[in-house]
Order: structure tokens, then C-alpha cells, then sequence
């Protein structure tokens, strides 16, 4: 790195620190040969996601998009008021360890239904009422029965009391 004084392109680093978990390495740097100190950030750049929506048309991937959804579908439900951005920062992961940067917006909606499933099944019913375009009552009635079914084998017991722990 070059001093922002004389220029020199050869400064030595001082102090180094882990901030953000190991996201971000803050390094202090002084100059060999006028002694300026300067404080600088190091993080990773990760390659630029982009969906392909149902249209064909292709636009970057949009954290803030997918983390409103989840809020509107968790709203007054008694879930920790982080976990809509813990699901995100999930399927983020999910995506990324893929090493796919296309995909298309049916394959986030998956991860996004699973996720919710997860959490709260009354704010997965929401959002897959909206997202799948539920056609009628009948549509809507065997997802419940299918969500009540892995609540009686016992699924939805341990999903409970991980909530629960956590609040």
C-alpha cells in the first residue's frame, strides 16, 4: 500500500485486527520513510449473484428483497426479532457453497419456503400462499394437512423448543 504522504509504495503493518467475526482484517500501517500511520480495511470481495426471474430477465440478487419478504411473512409471530436475518444470511450460505452465481428465482423461493418452514409455519403458510399462488382453499388445506402431519411425527416438537431456547 502506498503512504497517502510522500507516496513511498512500501509501508509496514503495525497492528492487525480481526473485526466483524474475521470478516474484515483493520490493519494499522506506518511508513518506512516519513512515519505516517494509516488505518486500513481488508475484506473479501465475493462474486455478484444474479437471478433469472420466471420472465427471463436477469438482475443482481438483492439481500434487502429477500430479507422485507421474510419480515412481512414473520410479522407478529413469536419468533427471535433476528431470525429473519439469520434465515438470509443462511440461504446466502447455501447459495454461495453452491458456487453457482446465476440462479433463478424459483430456486431462491425454495430455499426461502424451507427456511420458513423451519421457523414458523404459520409465516410459511403466508409467504407460500403468496409466492405459490395458492388457486383455492383445497390447494392451501393440504398444505396445512401436510404441515400437521410432520408436527404429529414429532418434527415440529423439536423446532419448538430450539425457539424457545434461543428467546
Amino acid at each position: 500500500m502506498r503512504c497517502p504522504s510522500c507516496k513511498e509504495p512500501d509501508t509496514r503493518v503495525v497492528d492487525s485486527r480481526d473485526l466483524d467475526d474475521g470478516a474484515v482484517i483493520r490493519r494499522r500501517r506506518a511508513c518506512r520513510i516519513c512515519g505516517t500511520r494509516v488505518t486500513t480495511y481488508e475484506r473479501a470481495e465475493l462474486a455478484k449473484l444474479y437471478v433469472i426471474k420466471r420472465s427471463g430477465e436477469r438482475e443482481e440478487y438483492d439481500s434487502q428483497k429477500l430479507l422485507e419478504g421474510l419480515r412481512r411473512a414473520l410479522t407478529r409471530r413469536p419468533v427471535p426479532v433476528d431470525a429473519p436475518e439469520r434465515a438470509v444470511e443462511a440461504i446466502e450460505a447455501q447459495i454461495r457453497a453452491s458456487g453457482a452465481t446465476e440462479l433463478s428465482s424459483a430456486r431462491i423461493g425454495a430455499l426461502t419456503m424451507a427456511a420458513l418452514r423451519e421457523i414458523d409455519q404459520i409465516a410459511y403458510i403466508r409467504f407460500a400462499s403468496v409466492y405459490q399462488s395458492f388457486e383455492d382453499l383445497e390447494t392451501l388445506k393440504r398444505e396445512v394437512d401436510e404441515l400437521l402431519t410432520e408436527k404429529s411425527a414429532g418434527k415440529g416438537k423439536r423446532r419448538i423448543r430450539a425457539v424457545e431456547a434461543e428467546a
